[in-house]
């Protein structure tokens, strides 16, 4: 994957822009942020299809269930 980077002199005013390959450190972290953000939605939508079941067997809404333990 191709990183871009940019710097920017503030006393110059000149802007540097530079491409190059990404490190293998960060190939590393990348693919472990993607893995990491999948297993946060994986269990988000869990948590979300557990909690809709759950009010689904109480016969329950949202709203009323916020009200409960309110």
């Amino acid at each position: 994957m191709k990183i871009i980077e940019k710097e920017f002199n503030a006393i110059t005013g000149k802007e540097t822009i530079t491409e190059r390959e990404e490190t293998a450190a960060e190939k590393k972290a990348r693919e472990a942020f993607i893995t990491k953000q999948a297993e946060l939605a994986a269990e988000a939508e869990a948590k979300a299809t557990a909690k809709a079941a759950l009010l689904a067997q109480l016969g329950i809404t949202e709203e009323q269930a916020k009200l409960l333990l309110s």
